[in-house]
């Protein structure tokens, strides 16, 4: 299928922006400009895109609202969504990462951008595809985290609040920890409670074999709040966990916490 095949749906409050951005685009894809969430479920009992550019801030139902819909239908959750927004905070972007956007992308933009941006989610290489660790390139920082998650929209926010910090690496595939984690060596790990083949509590009681991480801290991050959860989280000898969609604020205060706890048992040992 070529470009201009491809369907997108732009879902925008303001007619400047549908204008404008439908002109950038109508060249290379079939646009469709629609005003607001509500009509956007009306079309798609019709058509199927192949993407979605989403506005957050709309009045009745905002961006967040409609991509918390579209991942609740089978019908609708696999549609790549990129959030088009004048939001810029750091908050606003990792809650749209979080809650399964695949990018962000701050208003005003330039075409070019745009474009790359969007051909990045339709055209994933092959090497994309088969990603099963990525390790972070940066070896200047000092810490490491392995976050473990079956959620690409996840790790791709984990690693934006963190990398600045610490060297982040991402595992999509959590039945591949054994084979990357001695590798690695990480100083505190990320998971998520419910994956797919192996969960994290599984995980947890796989880390804590290794000798040299029985005393690594563990943080999960889960969506799951009921006590018994929690309480299966402190008895496997974890950190705490954050609920999400997370925080950034949060997950980089109790990581830090995390660190300075195992450094002070570290200088009385």
């Amino acid at each position: 299928m070529s470009d201009i095949q491809k369907k997108i749906f732009l879902v925008d409050d303001t007619e400047f922006s549908l204008i404008r951005t439908k002109q950038y685009l109508k060249d290379y894809y079939t646009v469709y400009t629609i005003d607001s969430a509500f009509k956007m479920f009306e079309i798609l009992e019709k058509v199927i895109p192949d993407m979605i550019l989403l506005d957050i801030t709309m009045p009745g139902m905002d961006g967040y609202e409609a991509l918390e819909k579209l991942k609740s239908d089978e019908r609708y959750a696999e549609i790549p969504v990129i959030f088009l927004s004048g939001k810029y905070d750091e908050e606003s972007i990792v809650k749209g990462l979080s809650l399964g956007a695949v990018d962000h992308v701050i208003k005003p933009y330039s075409p070019k951008d745009l474009h790359l941006r969007i051909a990045q989610h339709l055209h994933p290489t092959e090497h994309e595809n088969d990603l099963n660790v990525d390790r972070d390139k940066n070896v200047s920082k000092q810490q490491s985290i392995l976050a473990v998650d079956d959620s690409p929209s996840i790790l791709r926010s984990i690693h934006y609040t963190l990398h600045n910090k610490y060297k982040v690496h991402t595992l999509q595939k959590p039945e591949n920890l054994q084979k990357v984690v001695q590798g690695l060596k990480p100083d505190l790990f990320l998971l998520d409670f419910n994956m797919p083949v192996i969960n994290g509590f599984d995980l947890a009681k796989i880390i804590r074999e290794f000798p040299e991480f029985k005393e690594t801290p563990i943080i999960f991050l889960t969506s799951e709040s009921s006590t018994e959860h929690l309480n299966k989280a402190i008895n496997l000898g974890s950190s705490g966990y954050i609920l999400k969609p997370f925080n950034p604020r949060v997950l980089r205060e109790k990581i830090a916490a995390c660190f300075s706890e195992k450094s002070e048992k570290q200088e009385k040992s």
